[in-house]
This record gives C-alpha cells, structure tokens and sequence, in this order.
C-alpha cells in the first residue's frame, strides 16, 4: 500500500510563489511516476507537471515557464515549485504516485494512470 501525503496549501498574491511538497511511502518509491494535479471549482482535473523516474518533466502549457516539478528520492518526496502565480492556478492540488516495476521516463509514464492520490491541498491566489 502507498501512502500520498501533500504539504499543507496556502493563500498568496499574484505574482507570489508557493512550493508544495508531497511524500509518497511505499517500496522503490524511486521507480514511481510521480504527478501534481489540480482542479478548480467547476473545472475538469488538469494534469499540470508529472516527472518520471529518470527526472525527465512535463508540463502542461498553462504552468510551463512558472512551474517546476522535482524530486528527492532519498526522502521520498516530490515537490512543486509554483512561481508568479495568478488567480488561474487557484485549486485544490492533487499528489499521485503511480508505482512501477521498471525506470520510466516522463513520456512513459503520461500514458499511464496514477494509481495511489493525497488528500489535496488548496492553494489560492488572490489578485
């Protein structure tokens, strides 16, 4: 069983930055695809950064050049790096993890579903 547990959101202005962190426990966690997934009121879940095993990143258009996804395998933990956020990013964002028996880079692991999600946590943006 793997357990997902996000940092604890906040409320800043724009423009400001925020770092959420989330730690994943459970074996190999430095096989795990791991991702950052938000969803606003009345919105549909949107895939905002992932990063694979080998480190390699995605993200989507709407956070790339502000956001960044990074991990630390010695502590099991995944961060996200959020800078000169606007009101858009306002949501609830989502850890998962999604374990796997092989080094997947990030490409790989987009194909794939997460498989073990946090709590959420919110983060809101204020103008």
């Amino acid at each position: 069983q793997v357990q997902v547990v996000e940092s604890v959101g906040d409320s800043v202005q724009a423009g400001g930055s925020l770092r959420l962190s989330c730690a994943a426990t459970g074996p190999a966690y430095w096989r795990y695809c791991m991702y950052w997934v938000r969803q606003a009121p009345g919105k549909e879940r949107e895939r905002v950064a992932s990063i694979g095993a080998d480190d390699t990143t995605d993200y989507a258009d709407s956070v790339k050049e502000r956001f960044n996804v990074a991990r630390d395998n010695h502590k099991n933990t995944v961060f996200l790096q959020m800078n000169n956020l606007t009101p858009g990013d306002t949501a609830v964002y989502y850890c998962a993890a999604d374990p796997s028996n092989r080094v997947l880079s990030v490409k790989s692991c987009l194909s794939r579903r997460p498989t073990y999600w946090g709590q959420g946590t919110q983060v809101t943006v204020s103008s």
